[in-house]
């Protein structure tokens, strides 16, 4: 199969799909490998480097034009649409829920979409979404000890245990892996963690492995306004359901917290699970709502970006290699956890998530297999 690397052109996006190791374990089996010239420079990748490991580096319309399967990390976005036909396999972050236009050049296109978030492992984790979820909520936790500094605008505390200093009060919303993420940093730094959860088999993992410092608590409305008055920080790592129209935290929440306190949204889920959140640039990452000063950049991530490349594409590699050896069809036959991330399918929407939200005719994968 011809596999093409792309570079990534969403702002501030750094990452690239595929590492020169992972091209080498691809050229090894047969594939071609073209890479856009460029693609792994944001992650300090060379072409010189890719070239070494068997791959041929050509330009963005050659890559495009010729690759069977397009690796890459973001979304499709406008300027690539010319691109994508009914015989392109694209494999990537989709997030078809969040970008309805991409959904419906994707339908229209014909092409066979498979989404890195959606690719489910048996034991019902997700393991494409996950790596990337822990840097997001290392990364969030960063986030808060740098716009705490008087200097980017914070009031001014430092996220540590300081001698003869009350120790900051840290809540994070979830134990899942980016709320675990957040929360080893948060501990190691010294700081009171709280964390919100509501599965008890979460909560008692998550006791297992953080030390003292952390106090795990149900997530009910109780605990949380008692988070929100005593916190510096709130970093939210929950998904919330799109077709939702309530609220975690709601405008008026705001008005319990401390002034100039902090809220982080790993999740970024526009007016989602924090009602005031709206999805930020590394460019431009905060926003004042009701004196609180709100971080919700929507790919954490890149400013990590050489450790998320190689996290990632250790991640997609097994993947990548069963799509190229067995045929997209078969692989998502016999494959139910990768076809579970199956988004469309010549011209037929194969996500439920998606098809809800906006009304469109939803076609059940695993019954669409079986006409393979």
């Amino acid at each position: 199969m011809i596999i093409s690397v792309i570079k990534e052109i969403k702002p501030y996006e750094n990452r690239v799909a595929a590492t020169p190791t992972t091209v080498g374990e691809l050229v090894r089996r047969g594939h071609e490998v073209l890479v856009e010239r460029g693609a792994g420079l944001g992650s300090h990748f060379t072409d010189g480097e890719y070239e070494a490991a068997g791959a041929k580096i050509v330009a963005k319309e050659e890559a495009w034009n010729k690759g069977e399967l397009i690796y890459k990390v973001k979304e499709i976005f406008p300027e690539e649409y010319q691109y994508i036909n009914d015989k392109k396999i694209i494999f990537t972050y989709i997030h078809s829920n969040a970008h309805l236009d991409q959904t419906q050049y994707l339908l229209a296109s014909g092409c066979t979409s498979i989404a890195y978030e959606d690719v489910i492992a048996s034991d019902g984790t997700f393991p494409l979404l996950a790596p990337m979820s822990e840097l997001a909520g290392k990364g969030g936790f960063l986030a808060a000890l740098h716009f705490s500094q008087s200097v980017h605008g914070g009031q001014g505390v430092l996220l540590n245990n300081v001698s003869g200093v009350e120790s900051p009060a840290v809540t994070i919303i979830g134990a899942g892996v980016s709320g675990m993420g957040a929360a080893e940093l948060a501990a190691a730094f010294g700081n009171r963690v709280q964390i919100l959860e509501v599965n008890s088999k979460i909560i008692e993992n998550a006791r297992n492995r953080l030390p003292y410092n952390v106090e795990l608590l149900y997530s009910n409305r109780a605990n949380l306004e008692r988070c929100l008055k005593n916190s510096d920080v709130i970093i939210n790592c929950i998904l919330w359901d799109k077709t939702r129209k309530d609220h975690l935290i709601y405008r008026e929440d705001l008005k319990l917290m401390k002034s100039g306190a902090l809220i982080v949204d790993v999740a970024c889920d526009d007016n989602g699970a924090i009602e005031t959140c709206r999805s930020t640039s590394h460019a431009d990452p905060i926003y004042v709502e009701e004196g609180i000063t709100h971080y919700a950049v929507d790919n954490i991530p890149s400013a990590f970006a050489k450790t998320a490349s190689v996290t990632l594409s250790n991640a997609t590699l097994a993947y990548v290699i069963e799509i190229a050896q067995k045929g997209v069809e078969r692989a998502l036959k016999e494959n139910a956890g990768l076809r579970r991330g199956l988004t469309t399918y010549k011209g037929q929407l194969t996500l439920l998530e998606t098809a809800e939200k906006y009304g469109i005719e939803f076609i059940n994968p695993n019954e669409l297999v079986e006409t393979f």
